[in-house]
């Protein structure tokens, strides 16, 4: 890194819009750079600049070794540049090179700072030490979801295999693309297994964006061995010597609670009322009526 070393001894004064007039002097004798105000008055009354305008200033004093403190009558209020700001004030100023001087001497110009209509302050408003959160309890929340587009999040079945059939190959996988799919022995469905009855069951694609089979033959597994069953990632349909698994993108697989997934709770979930549906949905345990 390139040294810079920088000699000033100069008093100076400015004035705002409003007329009221600041002095001060400024002070340096190597990478150090001293700023003294003698009257912060006219600063309160709006002249502070923003914390976003403050630290590209204070990032680029940083990179070089600069360190530039600003005082007024009763001791040092900030510090910009090569300073070591700490942990608890960089929550505040979202930056490791802006370090506050102590609360008293920034008082004067908290009081004031408030009638600045635009931008962040670049002092912190005057709430009592230390800082703590604002907590406010009872929040009502509205239920969000994690649907995506309908039929998105690749919803598939995988050929199960167990480790006396399994060959080393990557299972075999069917996508679930239409809105119906077939599994049975005639020539027509839409995946084919031997075995089977000609329509075993039915994989369909509901207005909920549901998957949902539906058995005409013996099913088993971890969906009802009877009537319709929501399909959830990881539900396992055994048809004679088949075992198929179903699986989706957990972002677009809804779930329960509404907008969430199965499971938790202990393995059970209490009825909830489904908004999309007007009506009241129980846990998967139950089926689909």
């Amino acid at each position: 890194m390139a040294e810079y070393r920088l000699d000033v001894d100069l008093d100076f004064s400015f004035s705002d819009e409003s007329g009221a007039v600041t002095r001060g002097s400024a002070t340096a004798a190597g990478t150090e750079v001293t700023v003294s105000l003698a009257d912060l008055a006219p600063l309160a009354g709006g002249g502070l600049p923003s914390l976003d305008e403050v630290k590209p200033f204070a990032e680029v004093l940083a990179r070089k070794g600069i360190s530039v403190h600003v005082s007024g009558p009763d001791g040092n209020l900030i510090s910009l540049g090569a300073v070591d700001s700490p942990a608890s004030q960089r929550l505040i100023t979202r930056s490791p090179h802006i370090k506050l001087g102590k609360l008293g001497n920034l008082l004067p110009l908290l009081r004031q700072g408030r009638r600045r209509p635009k931008g962040i302050p670049l002092l912190p408003p005057a709430t009592p030490l230390p800082l703590l959160p604002t907590v406010r309890r009872r929040i009502p929340r509205r239920i969000t979801t994690t649907h995506y587009t309908r039929g998105s999040g690749r919803p598939r079945l995988i050929f199960v295999q167990d480790a006396t059939t399994w060959t080393g190959q990557i299972p075999r996988e069917v996508a679930l693309s239409g809105e119906v799919t077939t599994i049975g022995s005639n020539p027509e469905s839409d995946i084919r297994l031997e075995g089977l009855e000609g329509l075993h069951a039915e994989i369909r694609h509901d207005e909920q964006d549901e998957y949902v089979l539906v058995p005409h033959g013996p099913v088993s597994g971890s969906v009802a061995t009877s009537g319709p069953s929501l399909l959830r990632t990881g539900a396992r349909m055994q048809m004679g010597q088949w075992c198929l698994a179903f699986f989706r993108e957990e972002f677009a697989d809804h779930g329960r609670p509404y907008g969430g997934r199965s499971g938790g709770e202990l393995a059970y979930e209490r009825p909830q009322f489904d908004p999309r549906t007007g009506t009241m949905e129980r846990d998967s345990s139950y089926g689909v009526s």
